[in-house]
């Protein structure tokens, strides 16, 4: 980092410089210190924005850059954490009655965990919306299983059909309004990406998707595109549950097993999706699904 000087009549004008390499390319980033500053001025100021700058390269979200070969080395090292259970040995009926009691339940539905086995076993007949609800999402579980389809943004948009289809009208539809997450107290959390935004970007997810897959590791890449979907929200309602549905594609297009989000844990699973949405930082998503799997196993 260096000190740039630039004149303007009388006055001086004080920034930091930090220029950097990523994917081959030179970039460079300034901050502004100020005018006409003193020599002790300067340096206090210079200390603190080039702490600024440290930290936003440190918190720039995956997507904006090329992981190194040694970056990629050290999300590896956080799978050596779990074993991976052969997918073969997994006993899907279980999951999937298991999964699509939490995915519903973490979203407010009703159902308790013996009406799903009860709904999906064609002991009951659906009486309402999150009846329907439940046998739609042990339908997309099926369909994850089973597809080998490409993750584009109508794949998606199918996934969330599959949900929501008899429930919601706006099933498989991008949505047309502006959303915003409150909590308890009212108190906005999260807004969504704009409208005119949001098919850009859930394509611009599925192309990085495409270009990494056979580059980076699989848990990070079933956490980046859970966590860079729910911030985007491109559904005016059902992100939550499509959103882990793509986190377990992910993992099954790679050989991984799936993993069940609990409702017991939905806290943490917020405060992960929270650091992400607000610091860039995928580690605790990662450390969070691997306690997942290490419970589910």
């Amino acid at each position: 980092m260096f000190i740039e000087i630039r004149k303007r009549g009388k006055s001086k004008k004080y920034y930091l410089v930090h220029s950097y390499r990523e994917s081959g390319k030179i970039k460079r980033i300034s901050r502004y210190l100020g005018s006409n500053l003193n020599e002790n001025k300067l340096l206090e100021l210079e200390k603190r924005a080039e702490q600024h700058i440290l930290e936003g390269i440190k918190e720039r979200s995956i997507l904006e850059f090329e992981l190194t070969k040694k970056e990629i080395e050290e999300y590896k090292k956080y799978e050596t954490d779990i074993e991976i259970k052969h997918l073969q040995t997994l006993n899907w009926k279980r999951f999937t009655e298991t999964f699509t009691y939490n995915t519903n339940a973490i979203e407010g539905s009703t159902v308790a965990l013996s009406e799903v086995k009860e709904l999906l076993s064609g002991e009951e007949e659906p009486q309402g919306a999150d009846d329907i609800e439940t046998l739609n999402v042990a339908k997309a579980v099926e369909y994850i299983q089973k597809s080998k389809e490409k993750i584009t943004l109508n794949f998606i948009k199918h996934l969330h059909l599959i949900c929501f289809k008899g429930t919601k009208g706006f099933a498989g539809k991008l949505r047309e309004v502006n959303v915003v997450i409150r909590d308890s107290q009212g108190n906005v959390v999260h807004e969504g990406a704009p409208i005119n935004k949001v098919r850009s970007l859930v394509e611009e997810l599925c192309n990085w998707y495409i270009k990494h897959k056979n580059k980076y590791p699989p848990l990070l890449l079933a956490a980046v595109m859970h966590n860079q979907f729910e911030k985007i929200h491109p559904f005016q309602d059902g992100n939550g549950r499509v959103g882990r549905l793509l986190l377990n594609y992910v993992l099954l297009q790679h050989k991984y097993p799936p993993i069940n989000v609990r409702l017991r844990d939905r806290i943490r699973y917020y405060k992960c999706l929270q650091e992400y949405d607000q610091k860039n930082d995928i580690k605790s998503t990662l450390k969070f699904l691997i306690s997942e799997y290490k419970k589910q196993f």
